[in-house]
């Protein structure tokens, strides 16, 4: 394949593997080396890491331009939205998901999807106290839509919305039913 950058790199097999070949579709994905967000995608492509790191200005130095706004500021930015956004296209068609933001410090984690992660969680007395994070992954492993994880637990959608971005944590009770729901589910968490 000439447009594929792993096959270019002689990466044959691993750009079939992600879907990054002419074969499986490559010319028809988002993520074109014109696009502003391409070192970013190449970054993390290149990078063979399970699991890594960046700080926004590592990443716009990558960029070689400033980050939107909103990047600095809003989690929803930092999706992992598959519905044309190009920058989570840089992200998610190298194979990574967005594991973790932390807008404070300015660090965005990206994690390889497929790579099982065990979760650590902060526990007052026996109960677990759930976070946007965590209640996020536990939705995803049971592969329920937002929609659907708030008519498990008898909540909004707008709820669970707002746990997953942190706006507020679930309340106690909820934190309870929430660990019954991830030990039915088999979902892992220290």
């Amino acid at each position: 394949c000439q447009v594929c950058p792993l096959t270019i790199s002689g990466n044959t097999r691993t750009a079939v593997a992600l879907g990054h070949c002419c074969k499986s579709g490559y010319n028809q994905r988002l993520m074109k080396e014109t696009s502003k967000y391409y070192p970013l995608f190449n970054h993390l492509l290149a990078s063979g890491q399970d699991q890594l790191t960046l700080s926004l200005s590592q990443i716009e130095t990558l960029l070689g331009q400033r980050l939107p706004h909103s990047a600095h500021y809003s989690r929803a930015w930092w999706s992992n939205r598959k519905d044309g956004s190009m920058p989570a296209a840089a992200w998610l068609e190298a194979g990574y998901l967005v594991d973790a933001i932390d807008l404070e410090a300015g660090q965005i984690t990206f994690r390889k999807q497929g790579v099982a992660i065990v979760y650590n969680v902060r526990r007052e007395g026996d109960t677990i106290i759930w976070n946007g994070e965590l209640v996020k992954a536990l939705r995803e492993h049971m592969g329920l839509t937002q929609r659907e994880m708030a008519d498990e637990l008898g909540v909004r959608q707008q709820t669970i919305s707002e746990w997953e971005t942190g706006a507020y944590e679930p309340k106690r009770s909820t934190s309870k039913y929430l660990g019954l729901i991830a030990e039915r589910a088999g979902f892992e968490y220290e």
